[in-house]
């Protein structure tokens, strides 16, 4: 099990705290690059086909008035075929066309059922028009200590999404509360193939904190230097204000370079947070 210096991450977190409110990580253009590296999401129990068009919606419209597009539009896996329908009717030629589809699925968001219904949901999400998919690692094996069961059933999701869409592993790091266990895995994650590791379902108490975001760059950081793959580092859960989202790229920013800063590798999942946004930029 890795060693973590908390106190080391407190330093760590002080700084970028310090220098995110400095014009270099909170210009204009760093807000806008928070715009389009957001996975604007919508995981309400009320959610709908009209209710996620709607959604939808307003993201394209947000490009029409000259902002970047939101990198995708996360939503429940019944509900992509809905955002699809939507984003069918962009243009070609509109900067709405890059949006991507994000599936929540694996049983979102406590992960709890059987595995063959975990990849078959990954499936037929992709079958609908997902592009991005978004599962829950077993947070319960992670805890007990069974990481060859975590890591499987993460490989056995990779294999049924094969080269077809990208996989977001979410660490429920609020859950797993141990920075040792949350650095674990992480490194399980990525080792079963995941493109991007992910803080939080934002469904628990504790979602996104900036102490497991810089323990998930630690363990990007190394996974990089021992196998010459980068993945992505998405947080999520309670990030509302672009004060916020500032904080969490400048940590990004300082832990892993700026290499990380853009849609390929740096994500925030939010709802609130893009129209908080809009006004700052516009």
């Amino acid at each position: 099990m890795k060693n973590i210096d908390m106190a080391l991450v407190a330093r760590k977190i002080e700084q970028a705290t310090q220098a995110a409110a400095t014009p270099q990580y909170a210009s204009r253009d760093a807000l806008l690059a928070c715009l389009a590296s957001t996975d604007y999401t919508t995981l309400k129990e009320t959610d709908s086909p009209r209710s996620v068009s709607l959604f939808t919606r307003h993201a394209i419209e947000l490009t029409q008035r000259g902002l970047p597009p939101v990198a995708s539009i996360c939503v429940y896996p019944s509900l992509v075929d809905a955002v699809g329908v939507v984003l069918a009717e962009v243009p070609a030629d509109s900067p709405a066309e890059n949006i991507a589809i994000t599936a929540v699925c694996g049983a979102f968001p406590s992960g709890q059922t059987y595995l063959e219904v975990k990849m078959l949901e990954c499936a037929m999400a992709i079958e609908n028009g997902a592009d991005e998919i978004d599962v829950v690692i077993n947070v319960g094996a992670m805890l007990s200590g069974d990481y060859d069961l975590a890591e499987s059933e993460l490989a056995m999701m990779r294999e049924e999404i094969g080269g077809d869409a990208l996989l977001k592993v979410i660490l429920e790091t609020g859950s797993l509360a141990d920075p040792e266990i949350i650095y674990r895995a992480a490194m399980i994650a990525m080792e079963a193939g995941a493109d991007f590791i992910k803080t939080s379902t934002g469904k628990t108490p504790i979602s996104a904190t900036p102490a497991a975001a810089v323990v998930m760059c630690r363990a990007i950081r190394d996974f990089e230097r021992s196998c010459s793959r980068k993945v992505g580092i998405k947080v999520a859960g309670g990030i509302r204000t672009p004060q916020e989202a500032l904080l969490y790229r400048t940590i990004v920013a300082q832990e892993l370079g700026e290499e990380w800063l853009n849609p390929l590798l740096f994500r925030i999942g939010a709802s609130r947070l893009v129209d908080a946004l809009v006004p700052m930029v516009e």
